[in-house]
């Protein structure tokens, strides 16, 4: 079996309809495993399921809206995934929220309290519900899809940021108390992506062009390279990364 093989997996990922999230679906499901696709709205999750089906097989993805923000959709996410297919293998972190874009200063106690909530706390949630079972089997991998904003300052991004750095220690804390139940916890720091959510970021002509004269590859990247780094957290050819942090930026942080 191939180190990067997912087959007999089952893998939830959060914010799945659209971008990194659905680029991750779309290629654990390739690598063998059943995926959830999940996000806030039914339709657009319906749409990437049917895709992934059509191209792997029906039942290869199954969709479970769930919106972040919601204890108790996380606590029916994970219920209803594991009732309709028996377990969780694999949980990716991914969906995020930034309603805020300016200096920190300027940010209202409201908007500040929903990031820190819906990036952090939400993990939290989620990671609680999902980590049981894979402690009773002795195996479990977990992947929080975090940024490189937070190992750098940012004078419209600063929330986020924190929030993103935040989640850097959710998966070391966790990385150490899962541990001796075999349950690896990760994090992904992308750059700057192509998606939808980033779009204010890449979107102005003139702040791409700053960005891709200091990255060394020279362009930003695209969901699907973000995916690979999953895979990888997720297989056998990670087994022995816990804890840890891979930054997938073109190489803007060197």
């Amino acid at each position: 079996m191939s180190l990067f093989s997912l087959a007999g997996k089952v893998a939830v990922i959060t914010g799945s309809s659209r971008g990194i999230g659905k680029a991750i679906a779309e290629r654990m499901a390739e690598a063998g495993a059943k995926v959830v696709v999940s996000s806030r709205k039914r339709e657009p999750c319906e749409a990437v399921a049917a895709a992934i089906n059509a191209q792997h097989g029906a039942g290869a993805a199954t969709v479970i809206p769930a919106n972040i923000s919601s204890k108790d959709d996380l606590k029916h996410l994970v219920d209803e995934a594991t009732r309709l297919l028996g377990k969780i293998d694999i949980l990716v972190c991914n969906a995020a929220s930034n309603p805020y874009y300016g200096p920190l200063a300027g940010i209202a106690d409201d908007q500040f309290r929903k990031i820190l909530e819906n990036n952090v706390i939400a993990n939290h949630w989620l990671i609680n519900f999902t980590v049981p079972q894979m402690i009773e089997r002795n195996d479990g991998a977990i992947i929080i899809v975090s940024s490189i904003g937070g190992l750098r300052g940012s004078p419209v991004i600063g929330a986020y940021n924190i929030s993103k750095a935040a989640d850097f220690q959710l998966a070391r804390n966790l990385a150490v108390e899962y541990g001796p139940h075999n349950v690896r916890v990760n994090t992904i720091a992308p750059g700057l992506i192509k998606t939808d959510f980033a779009k204010a970021l890449w979107e102005d002509p003139v702040m791409l062009a700053k960005r891709t004269e200091t990255t060394p590859l020279r362009r930003i990247g695209e969901p699907d390279e973000i995916a690979g780094a999953a895979i990888f957290l997720a297989s056998k050819a990670g087994s022995f990364v816990t804890g840890q942090s891979i930054v997938v930026d073109g190489g803007v942080t060197i």
